[in-house]
């Protein structure tokens, strides 16, 4: 059965659960509302969605270096101080640096791409999807596909676990929510690389090919 975006709305409305959530789950259930409302309930996914709105102010900053060349800072935010504490925060905390130091990404969620940067991307794709020689009928569905690749690229929460490529990391935050009982919220990072945004040092060619040929 095909998902349409008002099924994904309905379902979303029910249960508080998140856009991407609801759309695999109606997925999964071939679109069938009642199944997909307990799935999600069954998955903890609903419950976790009603606690993102609860205040979190406690947390942990962490760091993670890679190879003395990849540093990552990181801050995840809990409601108490007591779960900030708890050994499996800590540890999704040190994966989550871990996956800013391997991925790369360059925001925490899709809410927090600029509008501008949204839209010139998809007026790269709506140029790709011409130059290809496709119908402007479907133009648009492949550049909203596509998009969602985007944000897997550049959104952390959209791109697969590195533990885990079966899961998100949304998915890996959810569990954990659901698991732990109190809101839990990735605020930030910064990612810092080795000669990242310096000029690189560029021999003169013939230099370096005299030096080569030992004529220098």
């Amino acid at each position: 059965m095909a998902i349409n975006a008002k099924m994904v709305k309905e379902l979303r409305e029910k249960t508080g659960a998140g856009m991407m959530d609801c759309k695999k789950i109606l997925t999964e259930t071939d679109g069938d509302m009642e199944k997909a409302i307990d799935l999600l309930r069954e998955k903890g996914l609903a419950s976790a969605a009603k606690k993102a709105g609860r205040i979190a102010s406690e947390g942990l900053v962490d760091s993670y270096i890679h190879g003395g060349r990849i540093g990552v800072l990181i801050e995840v935010n809990s409601e108490t101080d007591f779960v900030a504490k708890n050994d499996e925060f800590k540890a999704f905390v040190r994966d989550m640096a871990m996956q800013v130091a391997a991925v790369n990404p360059k925001y925490v969620s899709r809410e927090e791409v600029p509008a501008e940067v949204v839209d010139h991307e998809r007026m790269v794709l709506s140029e790709q999807a011409r130059n290809e020689n496709k119908p402007e009928k479907i133009i648009e569905k492949m550049v909203e596909g596509r998009l969602e690749k985007f944000y897997e690229e550049i959104c952390l929460l959209d791109q697969k676990f590195i533990k885990d490529g079966d899961l998100k990391v949304q998915d890996v935050l959810n569990n954990l929510i659901a698991k732990i009982g109190e809101n839990i919220k990735i605020r930030r990072f910064v990612r810092y690389e080795v000669g990242e945004g310096l000029e690189k040092k560029e021999e003169d060619f013939a230099e370096e090919v005299a030096k080569q040929m030992g004529t220098n």
